[in-house]
């Protein structure tokens, strides 16, 4: 493998070809009339924002989706030009940049929506409307407060409403009563509405794989989309095999013996019961691989091999079962021959979710992008 474009032998593996299964599933999932909406927020959970944009959109997808403008702005720079919607707040004082760059903001306000009317220029600001059915996060909660902004929007030449939304906060979950307690309610919330050319969606991951008839004409596809479901319970309801894009690798960069009563790493808390060898691995938790992963395993040789000591800042070590060679290959995440850790593995031992664990693995870990078996594009943040 040509790693030309970085000098650590630390790096994450990014399969286009599984996103793109994943988006393809999911369309044939709900239906060629169902619009994809693909969730490329926070790094594409740290996949690579355009990488993966590039992906789901030659694979089905209609729309992006960001948490900031910022993000939105990073994709128009590295030439997208799909349509992108901000799910987050944005500033009012940044309408203007918004609409240059052809961005569609998500509104809940109509004092913001009066306040962004007098910043706004030229141009006209597409939006869609979030409401908020029990999340309690952003949103409209009352309908007369909707229909105020609607009635508002429809006076105002400069706003075009193009979509309306909410969000289920226990879609992933096998007991549905609160999930139908906001669907019930987002069907209230927008009876009555001008919504025939607006986007409507309440879906996403989770309701899409479980509830693809409640999806109105369109999805929102953020975890399974990168082939991780969106929750360890669901996966067993899961309609269609999910295919895991991110891997996580490493190689030695030393292997010693150690002794009988030798410590290793800050604090001496491992030592060593009888003479071993010892590696050390060029990642630690500046990266992301913090330092609760202790005790946690890593691949060899297709083996598992536990990590020894504390994990530092850009190191750590693991104890071999035998001498190995510098330069060996080592998966922190991922397939390697008949073995495999996968991301849900490693959540579960920082007793979190898998989408952390993407999220968390830092930007200074070079993205290798892989298609067809083969290397298509290498990003190394440092260096671009």
């Amino acid at each position: 493998m040509n790693q030309g474009s970085f000098y650590r032998d630390t790096w994450v593996e990014i399969n286009l070809d599984a996103i793109k299964q994943n988006v393809r599933n999911m369309k044939k999932h709900v239906g060629e009339q169902t619009k994809v909406i693909a969730v490329v927020k926070a790094n594409a959970y740290g996949h690579g924002d355009s990488e993966t944009a590039e992906a789901a959109l030659s694979s089905g997808a209609s729309m992006l989706a960001v948490a900031f403008l910022d993000e939105a702005l990073s994709l128009r720079e590295k030439g997208i030009t799909a349509p992108i919607l901000v799910l987050g707040g944005s500033r009012a004082a940044d309408v203007q940049t918004a609409v240059d760059h052809h961005i569609t903001l998500t509104v809940f306000s109509l004092d913001w929506l009066k306040e962004a009317m007098n910043e706004l220029e030229k141009g006209t600001l597409f939006c869609h409307i979030k409401v908020d059915t029990g999340m309690g996060r952003l949103g409209f909660t009352e309908k007369e407060k909707l229909m105020e902004f609607i009635s508002y929007s429809n006076s105002e030449e400069k706003v075009a409403i193009k979509g309306i939304y909410t969000h289920f906060a226990t879609a992933d979950e096998l007991e549905t009563g609160y999930f139908e307690k906001q669907f019930k309610r987002f069907n209230e919330m927008i009876e009555g509405l001008p919504s025939e050319d607006w986007m409507v969606h309440c879906g996403n991951s989770a309701t899409g794989l479980r509830f693809p008839e409640k999806l109105f004409n369109a999805v929102r596809l953020g975890i399974s989309m990168y082939g991780l479901s969106p929750s360890e319970e669901m996966k067993k309801e899961l309609p269609y095999k999910l295919e895991e894009a991110f891997s996580l690798r490493t190689k030695l960069v030393q292997v010693k013996k150690i002794h009988k009563g030798d410590s290793v790493s800050y604090g001496a808390t491992f030592k060593a019961e009888k003479d071993e060898w010892v590696g050390t691995l060029p990642i630690g938790y500046a990266d992301g691989w913090i330092r609760k992963l202790k005790n946690s395993d890593v691949l060899i040789e297709g083996k598992r091999v536990p990590i020894i000591g504390r994990i530092c800042m850009d190191q750590c070590m693991v104890l071999l079962p035998e001498e190995m060679s510098s330069g060996t290959e080592v998966t922190l995440i991922g397939k390697q021959e008949n073995s495999e850790i996968p991301v849900d593995e490693v959540a579960s031992r920082l007793e979190t979710i898998n989408y952390e664990v993407t999220c968390i693995i830092g930007t200074r870990v070079p993205r290798i992008y892989m298609e067809n078996g083969r290397i298509v594009k290498v990003k190394n943040s440092l260096l671009s």
